[in-house]
């Protein structure tokens, strides 16, 4: 038997990258072995890797040589940052050329990088429909990634850009799910209108980006990803129905929500409001169809509540 080709995966203890490694370890006939890359390989989650049959790496993703010798020996890399720990665009975009410098100094066949819109593109910074954010963003944390884009392709990585989506998991982990008003009843407040939200279960990012990886016909090509279009409504409905209690929706009002005061408010207040005002874009790009296509076992949004709605808070 042929030896299996490596997999590198960034993030590989959170969301995206787990996803990933749990989708390599679920296929042990494909001719492929994942390769955890974390910067701790003693952590509880690492040591799990470990015993699930991934190769654990250390690397740093702020290190480049680091990386290179973590990608080294690889077929190929599932590459994600995480704006969230540090709030710093200018950081993501030299850890994005960083990733696309090692993919490109260890020979890498094929990576996928896990980006978004650089919103800029439609909503220039003159552009007063939502304010400009840091001096130079309107949506940071989409912004960087996106404008990260061409160190790959710059540098002649074998890439296929992967547009994520909305996760649902953010009701369970981010603060983002029903919430209690005033006169101590729910409401699931979002700020899309009457528009659609891609959205997909954390879990099928890992799936949709393997599928990718198994297949180099992607090379080259931008594919958006997500298991439903829904909106607010939609979803309050489906919630309210895996909880049995009532949850209507409350489209909160843009301004109102950048204007909340918890770290990354405004970015994601712009991001909401590019997600709306140009929902027909960002809806077409991101295919259900080719979802399913990529990981058959595409998970809607009833099918995810139906084994996580037990764990979204509702206090």
């Amino acid at each position: 038997m042929s030896e299996k080709k490596i997999i590198a995966v960034m993030g590989a203890t959170g969301a995206q990258g787990g996803g990933v490694i749990r989708a390599i370890l679920e296929d042990p006939g494909s001719g492929f072995a994942a390769r955890a890359i974390t910067r701790d390989v003693n952590s509880a989650k690492a040591k799990a890797l470990r015993e699930s049959g991934a190769e654990v790496v250390a690397a740093d993703v702020d290190d480049t040589e680091s990386l290179r010798r973590a990608f080294e020996g690889a077929y190929g890399a599932f590459c994600v940052t995480f704006y969230w720990d540090h709030f710093s665009p200018e950081k993501e975009l030299q850890q994005g050329q960083n990733l696309a410098q090692a993919a490109k100094a260890a020979n890498l066949k094929h990576v996928v990088w896990s980006t978004l819109e650089d919103t800029r593109q439609w909503v220039p910074l003159t552009d007063n429909r939502m304010p400009t954010l840091m001096g130079k963003y309107k949506v940071p944390h989409f912004d960087s990634k996106g404008e990260a884009n061409h160190f790959f392709t710059d540098a002649g990585v074998p890439t296929t850009m992967l547009l994520t989506a909305f996760y649902w998991d953010n009701f369970v982990s981010f603060g983002s799910g029903p919430k209690k008003g005033p006169d101590g009843k729910l409401v699931f407040p979002m700020p899309m209108g009457d528009r659609k939200l891609p959205s997909i279960a954390a879990e099928d990012i890992g799936r949709c980006a393997y599928g990718i990886l198994k297949d180099p016909g992607y090379i080259g090509k931008t594919i958006g990803i997500a298991g439903g279009h829904l909106t607010g409504a939609e979803m309050a409905a489906a919630m309210s129905k895996a909880l049995g209690v009532e949850i209507p929706y409350y489209p909160v009002p843009f301004d109102v929500y950048r204007g909340l005061g918890f770290p990354g408010a405004e970015d994601l207040g712009n991001m909401f409001q590019f997600k709306h005002d140009f929902n027909e874009m960002y809806c077409a790009a991101r295919s259900i169809e080719e979802s399913r296509r990529l990981n058959p076992k595409l998970q809607s949004f009833e099918k995810w509540l139906a084994a996580n709605a037990q764990r979204i808070p509702l206090d």
